[in-house]
This record gives structure tokens, C-alpha cells and sequence, in this order.
């Protein structure tokens, strides 16, 4: 799926922030301390995925956009 360019920004920033803490949590697993390792790997996988997933009050435009034309554009499929 092809992202615009404040998508790219956004995921660019999440990832200064995910990436520390999933190598912090490698870090903690090499040292031998699993349960915190893993805990900071799987809070590093969360930031990520609500990045992707959340559906922001900035994205409501283009999906109400989007269901609009869906319903009012028919391709010659369609008809």
C-alpha cells in the first residue's frame, strides 16, 4: 500500500522511539533477563502496530472519502 509522504514522517517517528526499546530488550535478553526482555520487545512491536492500525481523527477524512466515491463511482463491472 503506498504511503504519502506525512505517513513515511509519522512511521519515521515512531521508529526513533520503537527502535531503543527493542534493543534494549535484545540487550536484556543476551544478559540473561528474559521476562524484561521480552516485555520491552513485545512494548516495541505495540508502538509500531498502533501506529499502523489506530485509526487517528487525521485519517477520518480520507476513509469517509473513500467509502464516498466507493458508493457513487461505479466501475463497468459493476453496473
Amino acid at each position: 500500500m503506498a504511503r504519502s509522504i506525512l505517513g513515511l514522517v509519522g512511521l519515521a517517528a515512531t521508529l526513533v522511539f520503537a527502535l531503543p526499546v527493542a534493543l534494549l530488550g535484545l540487550e536484556f535478553l543476551v544478559g540473561g533477563d528474559t521476562l524484561v526482555g521480552a516485555g520491552l520487545l513485545v512494548v516495541a512491536g505495540l508502538m509500531i502496530a498502533v501506529e499502523e492500525l489506530l485509526t487517528t481523527p487525521g485519517d477520518v477524512p480520507e476513509l469517509v472519502a473513500k467509502q464516498t466515491v466507493g458508493r457513487l463511482a461505479k466501475t463497468d463491472d459493476e453496473e
